[in-house]
């Protein structure tokens, strides 16, 4: 292999990173084949940016681009692909980072045409970032995502670990990209990778996963309904719309999946809804929205006890025990059974 010819950008969209940024930057330019690492700083209120470039190795393939208005992740990353030049291309978001041999191992995976190529993600509660990971991961045959198993993949269950696939950090090839116009949706500021890979899939691409090959991730405390909008969901919800509205050839599967995960975000956005306004308006409002829409009482119900069950169990002095997120554990997201991880927590006298 030849970096002209397997050289591959990592873009980095990052805002108010500065404790984690150099970490991300330093991981992705120890890696082999990267021939480019784009950070684009959507405006940080904090030091971001000169923390960014003090992970410079002398290589000159770092650029770090600074943008003087917020614009949301998806138009910071567009202004990466568009400076990047390499033939393959992939996310580090700037709180996560890459152990060492992570490119090198998914070019090098024998697993026949890709489009999009992605392995396994460890998972890592934020206060755990110290352990000490280590990846072993046997040959086995890619999980070969289409339309329907992927949009399916990203509703959530409270019932289980969350492990959504629009969670994946593919390497993803420019050509295709360029060839189906296909670039990150400026509207959304939730979602964007998800809509990101669901065209892709309508567009044909070939979307393989493999075992763990170093991708890390951090996990942050509070669930999805305390960090977006409601109208960051409704614009979720939208793009379901726009896919099945578009006349695409979607198969009765594919439709079904992508009617399932518009339900899934509107039942989100609906109980974001009346959090926004008993917040901004009071009580006696919101307890309108629930009248008017007697169908979502149910899950509006379920998620506000799940939302305050940790808090009740730290002042009943329980702790995290029984959580359902897997906020307490390193674990893979995935679990593919080719993978397994070897984990070192330092002790806190170790620290």
């Amino acid at each position: 292999m030849t970096l002209e010819k397997n050289g591959v950008a990592v873009i980095v969209a990052t805002y108010n990173a500065q404790g984690t940024i150099r970490r991300a930057v330093r991981s992705a330019l120890e890696q082999e084949h990267v021939s480019e690492v784009i950070v684009v700083d959507d405006a940080s209120r904090d030091g971001s940016a000169a923390e960014a470039r003090l992970a410079d190795d002398g290589s000159g393939r770092l650029a770090v681009i600074p943008l003087s208005a917020n614009g949301g992740p998806s138009r910071a990353r567009n202004v990466a692909l568009d400076r990047s030049k390499a033939p393959y291309v992939c996310v580090l978001d700037s709180d996560d980072y890459f152990l060492p041999g992570r490119i090198a191992g998914l070019l090098t995976a024998d697993i026949g045409p890709w489009d999009m190529l992605a392995d396994d993600i460890v998972i890592v509660p934020e206060q755990a970032t110290d352990a000490q990971i280590s990846i072993s991961s046997a040959d086995a045959p890619p999980m070969i995502l289409d339309l329907a198993i992927f949009v399916d993949g990203n509703i959530s269950d409270r019932t289980r670990l969350r492990g959504e696939l629009g969670f994946l950090k593919p390497i993803i090839r420019r050509e295709f990209l360029q060839h189906h116009a296909l670039r990150y949706d400026e509207h959304l500021r939730l979602g964007e990778d998800y809509a990101l890979y669901t065209r892709a899939l309508i567009a044909g691409a070939r979307f393989c996963v493999v075992g763990a090959r170093g991708y890390v991730a951090t996990q942050r405390q509070g669930s999805i309904s305390a960090q977006h909008s409601a109208l960051d969901l409704e614009r979720m919800a939208q793009f379901d719309e726009q896919c099945l509205a578009n006349g695409h050839a979607l198969s009765a599967r594919e439709r079904a999946a992508l009617v399932a995960h518009r339900t899934a975000t509107m039942r989100k956005f609906r109980y974001r809804a009346v959090l926004d306004t008993r917040k901004t308006r009071g009580l006696l409002p919101a307890v309108g929205m629930l009248v008017a829409t007697p169908a979502a009482l149910p899950f509006i119900a379920s998620e506000t006890i799940r939302a305050k069950t940790p808090a009740v169990r730290r002042a009943l002095g329980l702790g995290n025990a029984g959580r359902s997120d897997g906020g307490d554990q390193i674990r893979l997201l995935l679990g593919l059974p080719q993978s397994r991880l070897s984990v070192v927590v330092p002790r806190v006298s170790d620290a």
